[in-house]
C-alpha cells in the first residue's frame, strides 16, 4: 500500500469513527442517573426510597433490552441500532424540557435515557471494531470508554458551572444533552460505516444468543462484566462513606472528592490505556490492570488517610480498562457472533444494581471498611479470568 493509499484509508477510518466516538460521549450521559438522585430528591421532595427508583430504573433497561436489541442488530445492522439508541435517548431528554412538573414524568425521562444508553452500548462496543484498523480494536475501545467518561463527568460538573456562571440550575443538562445527541445523530446518518458480518452466518435469535453461555469462556467473560460493573458501583458509592467513617471527612464539604478522584482516575486511565495498548497486547494489559486494582483496594485497609486517597486514584486507574478489555477480547475470539455477545455482555451491566447491596449488607454487619471486601473478591475473580485468558492464548 502506497503512502497516499495509507493516508486515504486513515482519513476514511477517522470519518467513520467520528460518530461512533460521539455516541460513546452520549452513552456517558446515561451515567447522570447517579447525580440525579440527590438533585431530583430536592426538586421533588422525595424520600430516599423513592429517589433510589432513579438508578434502578436506568439499570433495569440494560437487563431488559440488551439481548433483544443484540438480536435485532444482527438483522438490521449496528449503524441502525446506534441511531435507534440516539433517538430513544433524545426522546427521553426532550420530555423534561416540555414538562418537568411531576416525578412520574421525570421517571419516564430516566426510563428512556437508560434505554437509550443500553441500546448505544449494544451497538457502540462492537461497531468500534468495524471502524478500527486491524489489531487496534482494544485500543480504540479504551479510547471510546475515555470519551464516555467525559460524558459521565458532565452530569455532576455541568450543573455546578451553570449555577456559578449563568445562575441556572441542573435542568440545563436536558437541552445541552439534547443538542449533542441531535448533532451526533445527524453526523451518524450522513456517515458511511462498514458492517463486518460474516457471510453465511445464521441469523441471531434468543436461543442462539443464550446458547453462547454454554461456552465456558463466554460464560466466564460475561460474569466478569457483571461483577466488574458491580465492583465499580461499589467503589463510587462506598468511597465517600468510607472517608467519613474512617477519617471523619464531612461528605457535604469534601467527602465527594474521593469519588471525584476515582472517576478522574478512570478517565485518565482509559486515555492512557488507549496509548499503552498500542505497545502491549490486550491480554497482558488485562493482567496488569487487575493487579493495580487489587493493590488499590488493599490500600484502603492501611488506615492512613493520605494512602487512602492515593488508593482511590490507583483503583480508578486499575478499573479504567477492565470493561473494554473483557469486551474486546471476547469479541475478537468470536467476531462472527459480535451482536449476540454484545447483547449478553451489556445485559451483564445489571450487576451494577445487584452487587452493591451485597456490599451494603457486609458493611452493616461489620464496618464500612470491611464492605470493600466485596469489590476485592470481585477483582480476585476478574484476575483469575485474566490469567485464564493468557493461558488460553499461550495454549
Amino acid at each position: 500500500m502506497t503512502s497516499n493509499e495509507q493516508r486515504t484509508t486513515s482519513n476514511l477510518s477517522f470519518f467513520a469513527s467520528l460518530p461512533v466516538f460521539l455516541s460513546f460521549l452520549c452513552m456517558g450521559f446515561g451515567d447522570a442517573v447517579g447525580p440525579f438522585v440527590g438533585l431530583a430528591k430536592d426538586s421533588f421532595s422525595l424520600s430516599n426510597t423513592m429517589a433510589q427508583l432513579i438508578p434502578f430504573t436506568g439499570f433495569l433497561m440494560f437487563g431488559l433490552l440488551s439481548v433483544p436489541f443484540g438480536i435485532l442488530q444482527d438483522k438490521k445492522g449496528k449503524k441502525f441500532i446506534l441511531a435507534v439508541g440516539l433517538v430513544v435517548a433524545l426522546v427521553g431528554l426532550v420530555i423534561p424540557i416540555i414538562n418537568f412538573s411531576t416525578f412520574a414524568f421525570f421517571l419516564v425521562t430516566i426510563l428512556f435515557l437508560g434505554a437509550g444508553a443500553a441500546i448505544l452500548q449494544v451497538a457502540g462496543n462492537p461497531i468500534m471494531r468495524d471502524v478500527s484498523p486491524a489489531g487496534k480494536y482494544a485500543r480504540n475501545l479504551s479510547l471510546g470508554q475515555f470519551v464516555k467518561a467525559i460524558g459521565s463527568l458532565s452530569g455532576p460538573v455541568l450543573p455546578v458551572i451553570a449555577l456559578k456562571y449563568w445562575g441556572m440550575d441542573w435542568k440545563i443538562l436536558f437541552p445541552v444533552y439534547s443538542v449533542i445527541l441531535a448533532i451526533t445523530l445527524i453526523i451518524l446518518l450522513f456517515t458511511s460505516i462498514p458492517n463486518t458480518i460474516s457471510a453465511g452466518a445464521k441469523p441471531a435469535n434468543f436461543k442462539s444468543c443464550f446458547a453462547l453461555l454454554r461456552d465456558p469462556f463466554v460464560r466466564m467473560m460475561v460474569f466478569a462484566i457483571f461483577i466488574y460493573v458491580g465492583a465499580e458501583v461499589c467503589m463510587s458509592s462506598g468511597l465517600p462513606l468510607y472517608f467519613q467513617d474512617s477519617f471523619g471527612v464531612d461528605i457535604q464539604k469534601i467527602g465527594l472528592l474521593s469519588t471525584g478522584l476515582f472517576f478522574l482516575a478512570l478517565m485518565a486511565g482509559r486515555f492512557l490505556g488507549s496509548l499503552i495498548l498500542s505497545w502491549i497486547s490486550a491480554r497482558t494489559f488485562f493482567i496488569i490492570t487487575c493487579i493495580i486494582s487489587i493493590l488499590g483496594i488493599l490500600g484502603m485497609f492501611t488506615g492512613n488517610e493520605v494512602l487512602a486517597y492515593v488508593s482511590a486514584c490507583l483503583t480508578g486507574l486499575g478499573f479504567a480498562n477492565i470493561f473494554p478489555l473483557v469486551f474486546s477480547i471476547t469479541i475478537e475470539r468470536m467476531p462472527e457472533r459480535a451482536n449476540e455477545l454484545s447483547g449478553l455482555m451489556v445485559t451483564a451491566i445489571v450487576g451494577g444494581a445487584l452487587v452493591p447491596p451485597v456490599m451494603g449488607i457486609m458493611a452493616d454487619h461489620t464496618s464500612t471498611l470491611h464492605g470493600f471486601v466485596v469489590p476485592l473478591i470481585c477483582l480476585v475473580y476478574i484476575s483469575y479470568t485474566a490469567f485464564r485468558v493468557m493461558k488460553r492464548a499461550r495454549g
